[in-house]
């Protein structure tokens, strides 16, 4: 079964818009990886500064593929976007902006069950 990351995000109120503009601008900077699957950014609706970037892969392998080669080029200012964290991305004259994120834990899940709509339940 899949993988799911899920990075989670500590961002102040006045830099939220920050970080959802820096993964609108990277959007597509993961979709073609091998064996990625899912994306989402979660905002918090109420008492939270907490963001979750889930992502779905294949397998470990796939994810670590993805961390060892994209995303730690676009960290390290080869790309145009930012890391999964969002929390860094490409500027002007090769400087990088300072981070959205004032912290980040990354939380890893095993796939054992899964539903979608219309799915029969078993008796």
């Amino acid at each position: 079964m899949s993988v799911v990351k899920i990075n989670v995000l500590t961002v102040p109120a006045e830099q939220r818009e920050t970080l959802e503009k820096r993964f609108a601008s990277r959007a597509h900077a993961v979709e073609n990886s091998d064996g990625f699957e899912w994306f989402e950014l979660l905002r918090p609706l109420e008492g939270t500064d907490t963001y979750l970037v889930y992502t779905r892969w294949r397998d470990e392998e796939s994810f670590q593929a993805w961390m060892e080669g994209p995303m730690k080029a676009a960290h390290h200012g080869a790309g145009a976007g930012g890391g999964e964290s969002g929390a860094e991305g490409g500027a002007e004259g090769g400087e990088r902006p300072r981070p959205a994120a004032t912290g980040s834990t990354l939380w890893s899940f095993e796939v054992v069950q899964q539903a979608g709509p219309g799915a029969e339940s078993g008796a």
